[in-house]
């Protein structure tokens, strides 16, 4: 996990972005997933109409690069194509408070809730910290609002706890979290820290299933007149859902990129978006993946299919890893913002338009001063 438990496992150096990870040497195939970027293309703050972002469109067969805009997406999609949208929610999942025991600073990463109302989460504070202690949660004014008992240790340096609360408000976490916690800004964005704005910048429109702890970040690029434009010229819209969590973020540090493994993330991927999804590939029309969790969404969802080409529902976890050699069989387009070196998200969009053609995008983005990462632009890839 990040050091500073915020989603995102890169720091930011003085002129370039690199890699938290020490390494003595990059393999070849490591290289061809790693490149440096001036700190200065980094988006602090989105657009203030979403819309405005640019789009890089690529496209695989002529291995060609055009300049557009998000608007234009109307009019560089056709009718009758189908756009999947991941309906996920960002909840404030980033708490902040102090040790009950010795008074010092104390954060978290709130992850999901286990069976009695326990909640698994991350922690970082100074000596050492021991199961049983009690922590005091502030919320966002800085007053103690909440009590949580670290109950112990589990997996992959994450930790059980329990909120000391009543049983039936302990049930609903949300409900709580909404009152204390803070929106989980990745480090990139002015060090984590929040602004009231992020409450809905850091959202998409159409996010109504909570669960993220960081927005599925091409979704941030629409605003609600422009999926109504999209429809008015028969551009097909559905929503399925994946929950983001921390792994997708997690760098690639094993010798070979097929020793990396995913944990997994919950997704949904319904009967009625299923029947909606197979009916435009009859039809020989385009699916359209609107950033990489969609696309493993819709892949997972192939896998469990019976006929080549189709997806069948599948509601659960998923950690399928997209690497080379990987045939797609759901997506034929996506749409995705630019990623960090050497993190599964860039490995995925390599896979899909082909590692040279990725390396030219990123540098010709690099080259036109295209904004990075969660508040930047985006690219299309047909």
């Amino acid at each position: 996990e990040p050091s500073n438990f915020r989603v995102g496992p890169w720091k930011a150096g003085s002129c370039v972005v690199q890699p938290s990870i020490k390494r003595t040497a990059m393999s070849p195939e490591e290289a061809a997933f790693e490149y440096e970027l001036p700190r200065d293309l980094i988006a602090q703050e989105p657009l203030p109409n979403r819309a405005d972002a640019r789009l890089m469109l690529i496209h695989r067969l002529h291995r060609k690069i055009d300049h557009f805009h998000i608007r234009d997406l109307p009019e560089l999609l056709d009718a009758g194509d189908r756009i999947i949208l991941n309906d996920t929610q960002v909840i404030p999942a980033r708490l902040v408070g102090r040790r009950a025991l010795t008074g010092g600073r104390w954060q978290g990463l709130y992850l999901g809730q286990l069976e009695g109302g326990r909640w698994r989460l991350i922690q970082k504070a100074r000596g050492n910290i021991q199961p049983g202690e009690v922590i005091h949660i502030d919320d966002r004014e800085g007053r103690m609002a909440l009590a949580l008992r670290l109950v112990g240790r589990c997996s992959a340096g994450q930790w059980i706890a329990e909120p000391i609360c009543d049983l039936n408000i302990a049930r609903d976490p949300f409900a709580i979290l909404d009152r204390v916690g803070r929106v989980p800004l990745p480090p990139y964005i002015r060090n984590g820290n929040m602004v009231d704005a992020d409450w809905e910048r850091y959202q998409t429109v159409f996010a109504c299933q909570k669960g993220s702890v960081a927005a599925p970040t091409a979704g941030l690029h629409f605003t609600k007149s422009l999926l109504r434009q999209m429809e008015s010229r028969g551009i097909q819209i559905t929503s399925i859902t994946l929950h983001v969590g921390l792994d997708t973020f997690r760098p690639i540090s094993t010798k070979t990129i097929e020793e990396h493994a995913m944990h997994s993330e919950w997704i949904d991927v319904s009967p009625h978006a299923v029947a909606q999804i197979n009916a435009t590939s009859n039809q020989r029309k385009r699916i359209i993946a609107i950033g990489t969790t969609c696309v493993r969404s819709l892949e997972t969802a192939a896998r469990s299919a019976c006929q080549p080409d189709r997806v069948a529902p599948f509601r659960g976890a998923t950690d399928l890893f997209i690497h080379p050699p990987y045939p797609f069989r759901a997506v034929d387009a996506m749409l995705t913002n630019f990623h960090f070196p050497r993190t599964t998200l860039l490995v995925l969009v390599s896979t899909f338009a082909g590692r040279e053609l990725m390396k030219q995008a990123y540098a010709e983005a690099i080259a036109e001063r295209y904004r990075f990462y969660s508040y930047g632009d985006a690219m299309l890839i047909i």
